[in-house]
């Protein structure tokens, strides 16, 4: 069984880790990727600001995973960014995504966010089904000023 809860500056390295375990898998280490931005070192920090949250899922008292929520850089006032979700391979396929998903959104709303948007790319199947189950629908192009370039698909929900 998991548990999520809110990261702590003692997570950092774990999801750290995990971020630049799990992009690679993907194809997504070169430029205009999330695992080139400052605020892989430090998480804890960079969302221990006010309209910003991430969680950390824990099993057998490790970090397996994570994702979070932040204002879309460049957005809408009203619009967030479900930010930086990697699991390793041991915590897949056992519903924390949909959980740290559901978090995530519970989160926005708590925070004053309308809308959640994501950008991901081709190729992280898993993922995009898993967004569409939980009501996010495929856009045409990329909201706000991320600097993820090389992101292919995107998302939005209506909170």
């Amino acid at each position: 069984m998991y548990s999520i809860r809110t990261i702590s500056p003692a997570d950092n390295p774990a999801i750290a880790a995990i971020i630049r375990t799990v992009m690679p898998e993907f194809g997504a280490s070169g430029p205009g990727f999330a695992i080139h931005d400052a605020e892989v070192d430090t998480m804890a920090q960079a969302y221990a600001i006010p309209g910003a949250a991430y969680f950390v899922v824990e099993q057998d008292r490790n970090v397996l995973g994570g994702g979070g929520v932040a204002a879309l850089i460049g957005g809408d006032a009203d619009t967030c960014e479900l930010r930086k979700m990697y699991f390793l391979p041991a915590l897949r396929g056992q519903g924390a995504g949909r959980a740290l998903i559901e978090r995530c959104i519970a989160a926005a709303r708590e925070l004053g966010y309308r809308r959640c948007y994501l950008e991901t790319l081709r190729g992280m199947d898993a993922a995009q089904a898993l967004y569409l189950k939980a009501g996010f629908q495929r856009i045409d192009g990329a909201l706000g000023g991320t600097g993820h370039f090389s992101c292919d698909t995107f998302y939005l929900r209506e909170l």
